[in-house]
């Protein structure tokens, strides 16, 4: 069988899922790799044989997306002569992990595709979703990424399509400690305004990961890191708790590793509004926005430190022969909002 995975460059969740499925699935098939977003020059820990512009988001430093800078990044013109210009014909199944391109030209050419992707999971109907619904988000995820049937990740398992988080083999094996320090990673606040924050609670050391920064930096009871996979594993699986994004990589691997876990939300972002709401449904601490008002949220979760038990098995090959399955006949309904 010839495969084609492909996967957005954007985030770290989709990466992961790669450096974990895709050792697996050479096993079962010939596979090529193609990846969108992320940059052109962003490097990644598995082998890429082709590589696009893409459509992806720019983090601000105020909480949310930058979205002058998105803009400014978007090429559709490129995007649309990169789906007219693609030949799928080669492959009998495209595993597509919210990557746009390779989704969109093999919908032209009838080349099946199953979506493996978090978003998959988000979108179903069963998933947690926040009070207020965001339209112009749901019709993104929708239409995003299209596919003839989808397997999805959360923290949960919400369906029979739903599948508990790919956990990287780094960090199941990870020795956890606690060695007093917090771990923090909220890549849409800029420097100046987590020190106003975190400043303000001296007696913890906190342990900052982010692009924004290069070199190691300490201010008062805060250190500056810039963003390592390494580092960041190291500093998480030796925290005393995990103060992150409402993603869906970090606070699973928080989860995973017994961590006490406080989630932030990115401001406009519906899927992590809709993270949040999942993770509150289990008993993780979550706050509305990050600023001076969260400073007494703070103070009370790390006094209580508690923490969440979950069952994250490792569902790798069972995902791969489902989606390989699901290519021949598609029977894992690909599930959407309501119009």
């Amino acid at each position: 069988m010839k495969v084609l995975y492909a996967f957005q460059g954007t985030g770290n969740g989709h990466h992961t899922r790669a450096v974990e499925l895709l050792p697996l699935l050479r096993s079962m098939a010939d596979v090529d790799v193609w990846v969108s977003g992320g940059g052109m020059n962003r490097s990644f820990d598995v082998a890429v044989d082709r590589r696009f512009h893409g459509v992806g988001f720019t983090f601000g430093t105020k909480g949310g997306i930058d979205w002058g800078a998105s803009l400014r990044a978007l090429k559709p013109l490129q995007w649309a002569q990169d789906v007219r210009s693609l030949d799928l014909g080669g492959y009998d199944v495209v595993l597509n992990d919210f990557e746009p391109v390779t989704a969109w030209a093999a919908r032209r050419q009838g080349v099946p595709v199953v979506g493996l992707s978090h978003q998959a999971a988000v979108k179903h109907p069963s998933s947690p979703k926040p009070t207020q619904l965001d339209r112009v988000a749901i019709r993104i995820l929708n239409n995003y990424a299209p596919a003839d049937a989808e397997i999805g990740f959360h923290f949960q398992r919400y369906a029979p399509e739903i599948r508990t988080p790919i956990i990287r083999r780094q960090v199941r094996e990870a020795s956890v400690t606690c060695e007093g320090h917090i771990t923090v990673y909220l890549p849409a606040y800029g420097a100046q305004a987590l020190l106003a924050v975190l400043g303000q609670i001296p007696e913890v050391r906190w342990e900052v990961f982010s692009r924004h920064w290069d070199t190691p930096i300490t201010k008062g009871n805060v250190r500056f890191l810039p963003a390592s996979s390494d580092g960041f594993l190291t500093s998480m699986a030796s925290s005393s708790g995990v103060l992150c994004g409402a993603g869906f990589e970090t606070p699973s691997e928080a989860l995973f590793l017994g961590k006490p876990l406080l989630v932030v939300p990115m401001k406009g972002q519906f899927e992590q509004q809709c993270n949040a709401a999942a993770l509150a449904q289990i008993g993780v601490t979550t706050m509305p926005e990050f600023g001076p008002q969260s400073v007494d949220v703070l103070r009370a979760w790390l006094d209580e430190s508690k923490t969440v038990a979950v069952d994250y098995p490792d569902e790798s090959r069972e995902v791969l022969l489902q989606a390989l399955e699901g290519s021949k006949a598609p029977v894992l309904a690909g599930r959407t909002f309501p119009a």
